[in-house]
């Protein structure tokens, strides 16, 4: 059985990851600072003690393990972008050189494959309307952004024939969350359903179960078809009017629905690479079937 250490494996992506994995026959083990309650996952997981610090030798917990796939972040709660709060040093250490330190002891250890999660965010500014691919400049606004794809090159400069390093480019994830957290659309539908005005805003979404199944193609698939260490995940294109439109035909709420947004201007993640390895995304059914799970 194949051996993988997720970290970050409690996060709300992160938990999508380790669900699909375990599914798919893959023997588990989540890294994080504290083991994760008894209930949180389908069936039980293995633990091992994981964190972002450039310190610690963290030896231990790659003993065994076949692949890494690198889900952690620490950030302020609820925030990405601004997520260093009032500490950018702290931000950088934990999020750049404690990856890289995580990225080369598991090089040392034998680990086949290395999967990073990075983001969208490291295309940064683009011209309006402009179609992102793996190889577009990128400009990050944000020092999210910027650590991300700092630890992207990072990671790729530590890849050899034995060591394959790849890192998934996710845009906007949705999904349910995990038992008594909110859905990132929670407060979206609250102010919708209190009849609160909301202002038009568009974003490209993917379901965290696609994420998932992206990182598993990437574990699977043969080396020779893994060109380049990036991929994009994105699936669709929407804005919150189309989101709140689904929810008023649930809910049968007579609210008026925000303006809709400009999504010509807006730019979209080209995904022919990773569909190419056999990838599906959900595309607009998984998303109305996902806001009328949530809702009910």
């Amino acid at each position: 059985m194949t051996h993988v250490l997720v970290s970050g494996g409690t996060g709300f992506v992160g938990r999508f990851i380790v669900e699909h994995l375990m599914a798919s026959g893959y023997d588990v083990v989540v890294g994080g600072r504290t083991p994760p309650a008894s209930a949180f996952f389908s069936k039980p997981v293995a633990f091992a003690p994981l964190a972002l610090d450039p310190d610690i030798d963290q030896s231990a917990s790659f003993r065994g393990v076949d692949h890494f796939v690198h889900a952690a972040f620490q950030h302020v709660a609820g925030r990405y972008r601004g997520g260093e709060g009032d500490d950018p040093e702290g931000f950088r250490r934990s999020n750049l050189d404690g990856s890289v330190r995580l990225f080369r002891t598991a090089r040392e250890h034998g680990v086949k494959r290395c999967v990073f999660l990075s983001s969208r965010a490291v295309y940064g500014d683009q011209p309006r309307g402009a179609e992102l691919f793996e190889d577009t400049p990128c400009h990050p606004e944000s020092l999210y952004g910027a650590l991300k794809l700092e630890a992207e090159n990072a990671l790729a400069a530590l890849a050899t024939d034995a060591f394959k390093a790849v890192s998934l480019r996710v845009t906007g994830v949705y999904g349910a969350a995990g038992t008594g957290a909110a859905h990132k659309w929670q407060p979206l539908f609250d102010d919708y359903l209190s009849g609160r005005e909301i202002a038009p805003r568009a974003g490209t979404e993917v379901h965290g179960d696609d994420v998932a199944a992206a990182v598993r193609l990437v574990l699977e698939s043969p080396s020779d078809r893994l060109q380049g260490s990036l991929f994009n995940v994105s699936d669709i294109l929407v804005d919150n009017r189309a989101i709140l439109a689904m929810v008023q035909d649930i809910t049968g709420s007579k609210h008026r629905l925000p303006a809709p947004a400009t999504l010509t201007a807006f730019n979209t993640m080209n995904t022919e690479k990773i569909w190419t390895l056999g990838w599906q995304s959900g595309g607009l059914e998984r998303l109305k079937s996902t806001v009328a799970s949530l809702l009910a």
